[in-house]
């Protein structure tokens, strides 16, 4: 089995080498992340100049661009063969709810099942976590289960959540819809040395809609929460409204 893996958070992230450490041991892996911290970049592709790729003393290569140039550089470029399976994480820190819009995890993921692959984005859901070698062996079990029974509609695209916690001490899976957030925390206004006002990005907001059933939920009971995700945007229950709206 071959598999690409990345990330967000830089090629140097400890959850990126717990991936490589799991993943190696069932199969030929390639690791192909941003050369620095490229959270919150989402889907975006890097138009305004070229790519760099190139090889860290680890053997990871790195690229000076976001998640979705990683992933794509590899697929398109890079590698002589089609992966069987792109991986994106361990992100230090949960994806979850309206996360998955702005997450450079996910978007790496995305751009492998655009591509024609399946995919997963593994989350650790801590600030300061601790346990990405958990994360890291669930997304090893998601993918195993993929390779033995493989969807009929064909590649998935996962966005999965994971408990700081040992392994052993994880509740089960759980197959949930992604929750909601509250809007962010206000923008943070500073002063540069200038003199200039410049502003910080405010937090995310609390969780919202977390009820039973939720990304939230699930990691809160201490389960794995995983979210099949799909890329159709239409809003399919408003297209006879606005037809309805330009009299069609």
């Amino acid at each position: 089995m071959r598999i690409l893996l990345s990330n967000d958070d830089g090629y140097f992230a400890p959850g990126l080498a717990a991936l490589e450490r799991a993943f190696s041991r069932i199969g030929e892996v390639t690791v192909v992340a941003p050369e620095a911290d490229r959270s919150g970049a989402s889907n975006s592709l890097t138009l305004d100049r070229p790519l760099m790729l190139r090889k860290a003393p680890n053997g990871f290569y790195f690229v000076n661009g976001t998640p979705t140039d990683c992933v794509h550089l590899a697929v398109t470029g890079m590698l002589e063969h089609v992966p069987d399976v792109v991986v994106s994480g361990v992100n230090a820190g949960s994806n979850m709810g309206d996360d998955t819009i702005y997450s450079g995890t996910v978007a790496a993921a995305t751009e492998g099942y655009l591509l024609g692959i399946p995919a997963v984005a593994v989350s650790l859901a801590a600030k300061n976590g601790v346990h990405y070698d958990t994360a890291a062996r669930v997304a090893v079990e998601l993918v195993e289960r993929w390779l033995d029974a493989p969807p009929a509609e064909g590649p998935v695209l996962l966005n999965v959540n994971v408990p700081d916690r040992p392994f052993e001490q994880l509740q089960g899976y759980e197959v949930v819809r992604l929750g909601r957030r509250h809007k962010a925390e206000p923008v943070i206004p500073a002063r540069n040395p200038r003199g200039e006002t410049v502003y910080w990005v405010g937090a995310a907001g609390a969780a919202a809609d977390a009820g039973p059933g939720t990304d939230f939920f699930a990691v809160e009971q201490g389960r794995v929460a995983v979210t099949p995700l799909q890329l159709d945007l239409t809003h399919r229950e408003q297209l006879g409204t606005v037809q309805t709206w330009l009299g069609l």
